[in-house]
């Protein structure tokens, strides 16, 4: 498949990527609160990161969400690109709730639920930004593999504190 060129002047979709991406961030963040009592108390693994990992990680994720979200609507036109829209929106939507459902109802089981929700939804961004975009389909991959390790550290945290 070849890759269809985006036009010079088209900064617009980086743009709209960066402040959605942006406020998902804030949105998500915004209900997170690792230091809080009930969170430091519930027991997690031993191949947990530490804390200082995860703000390391995400904010190099984050700017690849948006430069592939960009990318890709460049390149996309007519459904495929509100189609493409759409997932990325929603995509946003899921990553923000996880720590709402986690952290805000104090809840590993309703994070499982939102990290796989999230796990599902990376893969249906993938797959369709790969139909246009192989450079940014490619860049969302250590997204999904983060996604995918949260599952994994949610899914031992809320078994570990089942009741």
């Amino acid at each position: 498949m070849r890759e269809r060129q985006a036009p010079q002047h088209s900064r617009v979709p980086y743009l709209a990527t960066a402040v959605a991406v942006t406020a998902a961030a804030a949105a998500g963040s915004a209900a997170a609160d690792p230091d809080s009592i009930w969170y430091r108390r519930l027991s997690k693994p031993s191949w947990q990161p530490p804390a200082w990992a995860f703000g390391a990680v995400w904010t190099p994720l984050y700017a690849s969400i948006a430069w592939a979200g960009g990318h890709t609507l460049t390149r996309t036109e007519g459904e495929r690109r509100g189609a493409l829209a759409a997932s990325l929106g929603a995509n946003l939507i899921l990553n923000a709730a996880w720590n709402w459902l986690f952290f805000g109802r104090r809840s590993p089981r309703a994070g499982l639920v939102g990290t796989l929700l999230l796990d599902l939804s990376n893969i249906e961004l993938i797959r369709r930004t790969a139909r246009v975009d192989t450079a940014g389909a490619r860049a969302l991959l250590p997204y999904a593999g983060w996604c995918a390790f949260a599952t994994a550290l949610n899914a031992a945290i809320a078994r570990r504190n089942s009741s």
